[in-house]
């Protein structure tokens, strides 16, 4: 029998904790080889390392017979945009298989998503592997995120996933008919702890950025309240300067609630000034803020740190820290985010959904303090976790369907009639933030024309009006 070489490609060290955790329970079938094959897709992958440099990284390392470099295997392109073109995928076969000492082996991929990226490239070139998929965060709730060659969708066997949202299954793929499978959440909570065992046992530490002083998880019982950075501005979803000033609403929010001890979690490649900057404000609000140096993932400071809060604005790992280990988690930002982002099929809408519909906002309503008080923020607890799986998909799922079909209706054009009877049915000043009329009005969907004037394309006069207008309009064509 030929033997058997199994590609896991990742990007990220949440990935690689995903394949891994898919690994460790068997969720594939014993292979001679196993690759993990690594892209960086930074903007400008020179300036950033990528997360096998991470001391964590050697904990997972072990699960794999080789680590390669997708970079370096297609440099100097960009892993972003490279892909083969149709007729030479045999030629590239070939190639690949020398370069990576495949030989005749049967190759079997996994990668985060086949629409783009190594996995697609990949599946391309490798006609005949069979292809599996693995959630790399909330995106696997959304819609694929263009219309796949059915010679590749065809091929995808399952979706594999941590079930971060309960009660919601994930959409991607979904035209294709691919079965889901969830992963156990108490091995994905192992695998994670790995990293964050190494990095503690390690030189690093939460501390200041420019200091490197050591951190600490608050006095007494209580841990600090951790907030994440996510570089928003390096993905286009803000300037820097509204960047910063998210994260400034993220201190104020916290202590506003009563945090006295807080730390920042920044993404690897943003600017070391935040840092600073949240330090002072922090500073002058009474409270103290540190910087975690700690080169690992936000799911291993969870277990490190044990904050008694955890603050985004549409991370996956809020998802996680409410999931995975029962912590209360709360969103700023996320509506205002969500109100300003263009075009309305962008991938970043689904999280973003998401987190404004079941995360508590940090900035709760003011309340003034007395006549002559300060004003503060509501005293409105801040819950543990996600609601109930069961308002969960009361909640949400009709809502992400709709959002999803508006998105991305020649690949989901099947929910059609569910959208329509939704929108029909509950779209108000709860559920108009997540739309576009004019979104509606290209896809004659219910809501495209304001109510009072709901009667009009049931006028029978108007009617023959507008087909009078289309009779004409073909004329002059002719």
């Amino acid at each position: 029998m030929p033997r058997t070489a199994q590609i896991f490609c990742a990007s990220t060290l949440y990935g690689a904790a995903t394949v891994v955790t898919a690994i460790d329970a068997d969720k594939f079938r014993p292979a001679d080889r196993r690759i993990l094959l690594v892209a960086n897709s930074a903007p400008i992958p020179e300036t950033v390392e990528d997360f096998t440099v991470l001391p964590g990284f050697a904990r997972l390392r072990d699960r794999f017979d080789e680590v390669l470099s997708w970079n370096a295997t297609i440099s100097p392109f960009h892993p972003g945009g490279w892909t083969t073109r149709g007729d030479d995928s045999p030629l590239w076969e070939r190639y690949f298989r020398r370069l990576w000492k495949l030989g005749d082996d049967r190759v079997e991929l996994v990668g985060e998503t086949v629409e783009a990226g190594p996995a697609y490239a990949l599946a391309q070139m490798f006609a005949d592997s069979p292809v599996d998929v693995y959630a790399g965060g909330l995106l696997a709730y959304g819609p694929t995120r263009a219309k796949l060659d059915p010679i590749i969708g065809t091929r995808v066997r399952r979706l594999l996933y941590p079930d971060l949202v309960p009660g919601l299954k994930p959409l991607l793929l979904a035209e294709f008919g691919v079965a889901t499978e969830t992963l156990p959440i108490e091995g994905l909570r192992k695998v994670f702890a790995e990293p964050g065992a190494a990095a503690k046992g390690g030189s690093g530490g939460t501390g200041s950025g420019r200091a490197g002083r050591s951190g600490h998880s608050g006095s007494g019982k209580a841990g600090p309240a951790l907030l994440l950075g996510q570089y928003l501005s390096g993905q286009e979803l803000l300037t820097e300067e509204r960047e910063e000033e998210l994260y400034g609403r993220m201190v104020r929010g916290a202590v506003a609630r009563g945090h006295r001890t807080l730390v920042f979690a920044p993404h690897p490649t943003a600017p070391v000034r935040w840092s600073r900057q949240l330090e002072e404000l922090a500073g002058r609000l009474g409270a103290e803020l540190t910087v975690s140096t700690e080169p690992v993932a936000a799911e291993a400071l969870f277990q490190t740190l044990r904050p008694a809060l955890v603050v985004g604005c549409f991370s996956t790992a809020l998802f996680t820290a409410a999931t995975l280990y029962g912590l209360p988690v709360a969103q700023v930002g996320a509506g205002t985010l969500l109100a300003g982002l263009s075009p309305y099929a962008a991938p970043q809408r689904i999280p973003l959904t998401l987190a404004d519909v079941l995360l508590p906002a940090l900035e709760a309503p003011a309340e003034p303090a007395g006549p002559t008080g300060p004003t503060v923020l509501g005293t409105a607890a801040i819950r543990t976790g996600l609601p109930p799986a069961e308002q969960v998909a009361d909640r949400v799922a009709g809502l992400r369907d709709a959002v999803a079909f508006c998105m991305q209706p020649q690949v989901h054009g099947a929910l059609r009639p569910a959208v329509e009877e939704y929108l029909s049915r509950h779209l108000d000043a709860s559920t108009w933030p997540y739309f576009k009329r004019r979104v509606l009005a290209g896809l004659v969907l219910p809501g495209a024309v304001p109510a009072q004037l709901a009667f009009i394309p049931r006028n029978p006069a108007v009617r023959r009006i507008a087909r009078r207008a289309k009779a004409l309009g073909r004329t002059a064509q002719g």
